[in-house]
């Protein structure tokens, strides 16, 4: 279980996240949704312990994300950040086999080798596995880094945006993929969206901020309600329901 208790943030005189007191459930999927500047990303790096916390507590299976050793913290937990440079040559496999590192040190075994191969089916790759990342699109690369967090096989897996650049039916797939991983491997995984249909149809839970602040967690069926997204978002969004899924209407 990851457990925040009272944290809060400053860059410069802005305060970007403001005495977020929230537990995250294991074995769910948690959607971070609200607008831009919300704070999302930001919290989500904390947690990581990607960028430090100005105040306040962050436990990772109790104990504070601060006392793990870097090791045994990216066995437990993996992050993909909004932006990701690779400046190397290499290949996707390449790329994905670095999500091993924590357990290889570089040099991987049979086991390494299978779980690889998987993140890589798992995000449609197989045929580009032999390509050089700087040749991919933005979609396919999107793509491989995503399989390389996949291949960190972690407890935790945390996703800033993982939807940016792919297209419907790669969306589609990696949700799907995600969604397996909680319901058959009993991930838990924390994910920052924009497109809240994706966390309408997907998510078990939903976390939504405006402001730095927290604006309300609860159930999907709890937080996807026209009262309270409206207010979130500040503009009208119709709920609709089709074979007992909500989505939300606002191209109006």
């Amino acid at each position: 279980m990851i457990e925040i208790k009272n944290v809060s943030k400053r860059f410069g005189e802005k305060l970007v996240v403001s005495e977020i007191k929230l537990p995250i459930t294991e074995n769910k999927l948690t959607a971070f949704i609200g607008p831009n500047g919300a704070g999302k990303s930001t919290l989500l790096s904390m947690m990581s312990r990607l960028i430090p916390k100005d105040i306040g507590e962050i436990y990772l299976d109790h104990n504070e994300v601060k006392s793990w050793k870097s090791n045994e913290l990216s066995k437990k937990l993996s992050i993909l950040k909004q932006s990701n440079g690779v400046n190397v040559k290499i290949t996707v496999r390449e790329l994905v086999n670095f999500g091993r590192f924590p357990y290889s040190k570089g040099r991987l075994n049979k086991t390494d080798y299978r779980i690889v191969e998987e993140a890589l089916q798992n995000m449609g790759l197989v045929e580009l596995a032999d390509q050089m990342i700087d040749t991919l699109s933005g979609g396919q690369l999107q793509r491989a880094y995503i399989a390389m967090v996949l291949a960190q096989d972690t407890d935790y897996i945390l996703l800033d945006e993982p939807l940016n650049n792919l297209d419907m039916n790669y969306a589609v797939q990696m949700m799907q993929t995600l969604r397996r991983l909680v319901d058959e491997m009993g991930k838990t995984i924390i994910i920052v969206l924009h497109d809240i249909n994706f966390a309408a149809s997907y998510a078990d839970e939903i976390v939504a901020m405006k402001d730095g602040k927290l604006f309300t967690h609860g159930t999907t069926d709890e937080v996807i309600q026209s009262e309270v997204l409206n207010k979130l978002y500040g503009m009208n969004i119709r709920i609709c329901e089709i074979e007992g899924k909500r989505f939300c209407m606002y191209f109006q």
